[in-house]
């Protein structure tokens, strides 16, 4: 578990805790809990300043600090079991089931034990689960052990602007979720670089028996979104996308250069090869249009014009 997490866990507790002990000192409540008193000093300050828009002191938990000790007025609920409404009660379990789609966030099983507890709380007002287990998760459930537990992984993962499988080992650093995807954050030793893993691509993961040990700089730092950008070595086409083909822009590595004004938009797209490309192209028809460069655009029309010519010849 995380440092964020033990501390969200922490404070949690902290309310029914200081609740059952009215009075207490500052110094037993910060021996008990295995914290320095400056670390509760924070944790106290934490949960007071936890509120409403404004987020003014004491709007939803109130602890109230006098010769230094602790009595608890105001305790937002926390103290007492979650009673969910049929609404509250389908709006997580919507969530919940969107989690679990997303290979990587949470563990499945755990996810789909809470949902089984829901329904059976909530009865009849929920609605159905799934039947589908989903997709084989082996590969994930790998790669997220691997990031809890701090070990070093050997993964095979497909590349879709190269259109190709690499093996590579990784140091894990953390799980990143940006835009609707999930992804292994990592130290790449073949690249020696930090690298973005997309979980629906990795195809398979393994555990070494070695610690992961990315650099500290890149350990430490913030996830950097610019390391979707490709290789600058690769060549880069201007393309007119359709709005029936905007979900391209989720899958290869493409960046808008603006809308125009009968809905499509005008991106670059950096790709692998020009035959790659050109295959890609062909079975998108007519949603998106090559404008750059000229060589790409005449190679796609060429290659459509002879596709034809074999339909002609074969009667089809």
């Amino acid at each position: 578990m995380s440092q964020l997490s033990k501390r969200l866990v922490r404070l949690l507790n902290m309310v029914p805790y200081l609740q059952a002990r009215p009075g207490i000192t500052k110094k037993q409540a910060a021996a008990e809990l295995g914290v320095s008193l400056s670390q509760l000093q924070n944790d106290l300050h934490q949960l007071v300043m936890c509120g409403l828009p404004g987020y003014g002191p004491g709007d939803l938990i109130d602890v109230t600090f006098y010769d230094d000790r602790l009595d608890v007025f105001e305790t937002a609920g926390v103290d007492r079991p979650l009673r969910l409404t049929s609404p509250e009660a389908t709006a997580m379990l919507m969530a919940l089931r969107a989690l679990v789609d997303m290979p990587g966030i949470v563990d499945p099983r755990a996810a789909r034990s809470a949902i089984a507890k829901i329904e059976n709380a909530a009865g009849a007002a929920a609605p159905a689960a799934p039947t589908s287990a989903g997709p084989d998760e082996s590969a994930a459930d790998v790669v997220r052990d691997g990031v809890r537990q701090g070990r070093a992984l050997a993964i095979d993962y497909y590349a879709a602007s190269r259109d190709s499988s690499s093996h590579r080992i990784v140091d894990p650093i953390r799980v990143a979720l940006i835009g609707a995807h999930s992804y292994l954050e990592a130290w790449c030793r073949e690249s020696e670089g930090v690298r973005l893993f997309r979980f629906d691509r990795i195809d398979d993961a393994r555990m070494l028996d070695e610690s992961a040990a990315p650099p500290a700089p890149a350990r430490h730092a913030e996830t950097d979104t610019s390391l979707f950008d490709a290789d600058p070595s690769l060549p880069v086409a201007t393309v007119r996308v359709a709005p029936s083909a905007a979900w391209m822009f989720e899958y290869y590595p493409m960046t808008l250069v603006g809308e125009l004004s009968d809905g499509w938009c005008e991106a670059r797209m950096t790709y692998a090869s020009d035959e790659w490309l050109t295959r890609l192209l062909l079975g998108m028809g007519d949603e998106v249009q090559v404008l750059a460069p000229e060589s790409l655009a005449t190679a796609v029309a060429e290659t459509a014009v002879a596709a034809l010519a074999i339909y002609d010849t074969a009667g089809l």
